[in-house]
């Protein structure tokens, strides 16, 4: 089994945190940590604690086999090849292992959403629907599910609320291949939304990161 990367945090502002909130990256834990406050100085907030952990440095088939920071493997960049179930398996006890620690500070299930770009978000949706139901929410930044993937096969829960977005001019992942994938899981009874971000590649935007921490702070309000 590979193993993850460094973990980095951004704390809450205030004492004690009562939420969590666990962003896969697209590159490496550090790399999307420093997007995030690039684009938003005051990402954190009073109660809720945000962790970025770095995926396992493995052999990644799509670029011929060369190791790289990547959450799980791909045959293919592609919606229309199978999904690599093996790799994604693989890598779920890792997540699991980080939710637990949170769990074990006294943070409950229902108080922790997983999130992320790109591959980070497709992971996070397996986590939400297959691996961990209870989650109080789950996002998806520029990412996308095969055509065939194993959620719409075996989906364990709807109740987890979904947030996704894309760029209309992404030219690695179409938002096409979002859109189907938003478009599927609400076939299956997920509700959630979808925005379309103008003028916007396979990239974060300010805007984004707002609409996304006020869809945060909606779902885990804090309490004393």
């Amino acid at each position: 089994m590979y193993k993850l990367g460094a973990l980095h945090v951004i704390k809450q502002t205030s004492a004690i945190h009562n939420a969590s909130v666990i962003f896969l990256h697209g590159d490496t834990g550090k790399g999307i940590l420093e997007w995030v406050k690039f684009l938003n100085n005051n990402f954190s907030l009073p109660h809720i604690k945000f962790l970025f952990p770095t995926a396992p440095t493995r052999p990644y088939t799509f670029i011929g086999g060369e190791p790289s920071t990547v959450w799980f493997d791909r045959y293919k960049l592609s919606p229309d090849v199978p999904e690599h179930g093996e790799s994604i398996n693989s890598i779920k006890d890792e997540i699991k292992k980080i939710v637990d620690e949170e769990v074990k500070l006294g943070i409950p299930l229902n108080r922790i959403i997983i999130g992320g770009f790109s591959m980070g978000g497709a992971l996070s949706l397996h986590m939400a629907y297959r691996f961990l139901p209870g989650l109080a929410g789950v996002f998806a930044l520029s990412s996308f599910l095969n055509n065939g993937s194993e959620i719409y096969k075996n989906i364990k829960s709807i109740e987890t609320p979904l947030f996704m977005c894309h760029g209309n001019k992404d030219d690695m992942v179409p938002i096409t291949w979002g859109k189907n994938t938003f478009d599927k899981l609400e076939q299956l009874g997920v509700k959630g939304e979808f925005i379309e971000l103008q003028n916007t590649f396979h990239e974060l935007k300010s805007k984004e990161i707002s609409s996304l921490l006020s869809w945060i702070e909606k779902l885990l309000p804090d309490y004393h």
